[in-house]
């Protein structure tokens, strides 16, 4: 019998070569390091995306209730002898004609949005004003926006009363006369126009970290309707 030279000779003595133990146990430690690490980028990646996430949720309020009050302070409408739909400018602890009670600042301001369902025109009264929150345990205050729509009314209307933002430890309104700021401006009596700027300055309430931490909010709205 001729053999094939091409055939594999086999040895009986020959086995497969498999893992040893020492080997198994360093993968599987290798394995759990990399898991380990996987998770704990995992749960830092989840943390920051929840903080973030609150962070934009507590600032949110605060940017559209700057926002919709320098527009309604831009917006604002000068003094007239008569005409209804011009009206005073207070700042300061004044009474407001709609509310019959102090408030810190009330203006009749163009930005009451035009409807068709709606009969009322682009001129509103606003008053701006703090309250306590419903809920006591909360800190601070809340920022409540009184509008009313319906100036022609034979008897006053109730204002529609909106929330803007909590947790307000203070709110100061200072009005610029062209030469210094006042914290004071009534155009029914000595003050015959507009101021020329309005600056609001917001204090955030410290929470259970104590009053007075958070840094204040501050805008400086010019004023340009300044026809006397």
């Amino acid at each position: 019998m001729t053999l094939n030279p091409k055939s594999e000779i086999r040895s009986p003595n020959r086995r497969a070569r498999a893992f040893t133990l020492i080997e198994l146990i360093l993968a599987v430690g290798v394995t759990a390091i990399v898991l380990t690490a996987i998770n704990g980028v995992l749960f830092s990646a989840m943390r920051l995306r929840e903080s973030t996430t609150a962070a934009v949720d507590e600032s949110l309020p605060a940017q559209q209730a700057l926002a919709t009050l320098q527009r309604d302070l831009a917006g604002a409408m000068p003094p007239a002898t008569n005409g209804v739909f011009s009206g005073d400018f207070k700042v300061g602890g004044v009474t407001s004609l709609g509310l019959n009670q102090p408030v810190d600042i009330e203006l009749y301001t163009t930005t009451g949005a035009l409807r068709q369902n709606e009969p009322w025109g682009e001129v509103q009264r606003v008053t701006y004003e703090l309250k306590l929150p419903a809920d006591r345990s909360a800190p601070g205050k809340d920022l409540i926006r009184s509008v009313t729509r319906n100036l022609l009314a034979v008897t006053t209307p109730q204002p529609d009363d909106q929330w803007m933002m909590g947790g307000i430890q203070s709110i100061e309104y200072s009005c610029y006369d062209g030469t210094q700021w006042r914290d004071y401006w009534d155009t029914t009596l000595t003050d015959t126009n507009l101021p020329v700027a309005v600056r609001v300055r917001i204090q955030r309430a410290g929470g259970n970290s104590g009053p007075g931490n958070a840094q204040p909010v501050e805008i400086v709205v010019p004023i340009d309707a300044q026809p006397k």
